[in-house]
């Protein structure tokens, strides 16, 4: 096995959240790692053909970006967890974690993988798509039904 000195940890803003960063925050503490979790705010796409733009304000993406923050302030305050770095970020989240685990050279992305059977595993899962699309390990722990 290899030694890992950054580890990436995705989350969603699930109770199972903290679960992943826990086996995080146990790889870190063995290997001596710095821990960075990281959350993508999926875009909306709102057309006039969708009727969803008078709806929608227009700064619901920063609205879900500041609950997202909050959420990994409040996970990390909760988790007593210290010189952890959080990251907020909005576009596709399997192409957001892979480019950021690139670009800071990270060893090991940690991610919660959901049980998903049938049609969902056709649709792909964020899950897969880094497992399947990075240059580093990657752990996915089990959570959901």
């Amino acid at each position: 096995m290899s030694t890992y000195n950054k580890i990436l940890v995705a989350v969603d803003l699930s109770r199972e959240a903290g679960l992943v960063v826990t086996r995080a925050r146990e790889l870190a503490q063995l290997y001596g790692a710095t821990l960075t979790l990281i959350h993508v705010v999926e875009p909306l796409v709102a057309m006039e053909d969708y009727e969803l733009t008078p709806v929608l304000p227009l700064e619901i993406e920063k609205t879900f970006e500041q609950q997202a923050k909050n959420f990994l302030s409040s996970l990390v305050s909760d988790m007593g967890l210290s010189g952890v770095e959080t990251i907020v970020g909005i576009g596709a989240p399997k192409r957001e974690i892979l480019n950021y685990a690139r670009a800071q050279d990270i060893d090991l992305i940690v991610i919660g993988a959901h049980g998903r059977h049938g049609i969902a595993i056709l649709l792909g899962s964020t899950a897969n798509a880094v497992l399947h699309g990075t240059h580093c390990d990657v752990m996915c722990i089990r959570v959901g039904k």
